[in-house]
């Protein structure tokens, strides 16, 4: 998506994806210089900047929160972001590293810079609005999601009958919804918000068409989301494919 605006507004990019992570056929839609690097690379990531003339970026998409603790050859600013680390959570992770960034002459900024159109709006966005059930458990939801993200944990819960079913770890969303679906019989509901200090220039919480597929084979029925705080992959789909599966997406 940030590829796609970036050409609809005439902004030159030098893309970066990373090895593993990135989708392959993201080279395909890059249209200035395209390098991959390996998660461990930041060295090589600061030098292609310098050498492209490039003072700013955003990062985009996900690395799976695993990956960190699998980076076998860490170059000297990989060393040095992991020296500065108490843990490994993902906020202290992503601060440290833009911190490390700005010092070499890179700023990351606002990841939804390009994208603001893409964020969740207020109320119902399908056809279906919730029920009086789902409405409970996602006051219920939010709660919870919102007390899981200040501990940096997670970004999601699924619940059903105000009781939480399952919160999401390391696996991320949709395999979170899916082992809620392992646990107990639909119909459930889904919660997603964004941390209380959420760093918008990265780990914005995402949404896409994956998420509702995962919803209807863990027999979940409603699916929340912050206002103005998660980013909606391939809306339309998304938004299309929940209406004919009966499922209600709502910004609460």
């Amino acid at each position: 998506m940030v590829l796609d605006e970036a050409a609809r507004r005439g902004i030159e990019v030098v893309t970066l994806a990373i090895k593993g992570e990135a989708d392959p056929a993201l080279a395909q839609k890059a249209s200035g210089q395209f390098h991959t690097i390996g998660i461990g690379q930041l060295s090589k990531c600061v030098r292609i900047f310098r050498d492209a003339g490039i003072s700013r970026a955003i990062m985009a998409g996900r690395v799976r929160h695993i990956s960190a603790f699998q980076i076998l050859r860490p170059d000297r600013l990989t060393l040095k972001v992991l020296a500065r680390l108490s843990s490994r959570g993902t906020d202290e992770m992503l601060s440290t590293l833009a911190d490390v960034l700005g010092e070499e002459g890179v700023e990351l900024v606002d990841s939804t810079l390009l994208l603001r159109s893409h964020l969740t709006k207020e109320g119902p966005m399908t056809k279906r609005g919730p029920d009086k059930r789902e409405r409970a458990d996602f006051d219920f939801g939010v709660k919870m999601a919102r007390g899981l993200a200040g501990l940096d944990i997670g970004q999601i819960v699924i619940v059903k009958a105000k009781s939480v079913v399952a919160v999401e770890a390391m696996e991320g969303t949709d395999a979170a919804i899916r082992r809620a679906g392992d646990v107990v019989d639909g119909p459930l509901t889904v919660v997603k918000v964004a941390r209380p200090r959420q760093d918008m220039r990265f780990d914005v919480p995402v949404i896409g068409p994956t998420t509702i597929d995962s919803m209807v084979a863990a027999g979940a029925t409603a699916l929340g989301l912050e206002i103005g705080r998660v980013l909606l992959l391939e809306r339309e789909v998304l938004l299309r494919n929940a209406d004919e599966r009966g499922i209600t997406v709502v910004g609460i």
